[in-house]
């Protein structure tokens, strides 16, 4: 899978720091947390989809560590960074052992497939 990203050559040298450092530390928690744990759900509040994914892996008794970022109504912007990380264009965001699986419905997919169990180790 090739995902179209702007190579560096095509930005100017003077805004380059910039575009690495918008909102870095909102990737980087991520990051962290995906690094510190075998599922992790990214998500927002307002928002029921999120909800859907960790009360399905509640009932499945599977530990998940769950980040919050704004809602509708805040921190839509500092959101974009995620979803300009992962190409990923919705949430919630839903890794499994460092990879990324989609959302609800493609966890719920995993699950009945029984890939989810195999991927979760």
């Amino acid at each position: 899978m090739t995902r179209h990203i702007l190579d560096s050559d095509h930005i100017h040298p003077a805004i380059r720091q910039t575009i690495a450092s918008n909102n870095a530390d909102i990737v980087l928690e991520v990051q962290q947390a995906i690094a510190n744990n075998k599922v992790v759900v990214v998500g927002m509040k307002q928002n029921p989809v999120p909800k859907k994914a960790r009360k399905t892996l509640d009932a499945l008794g599977v530990d998940y560590c769950y980040l919050e970022y704004g809602s509708y109504l805040s921190k839509w912007y500092r959101r974009n960074a995620l979803k300009m990380w992962t190409g990923w264009p919705s949430f919630p965001m839903i890794f499994v052992n460092g990879v990324l699986i989609g959302g609800n419905n493609d966890l719920n997919g995993l699950i009945e497939s029984g890939e989810f169990a195999k991927i979760l180790g």
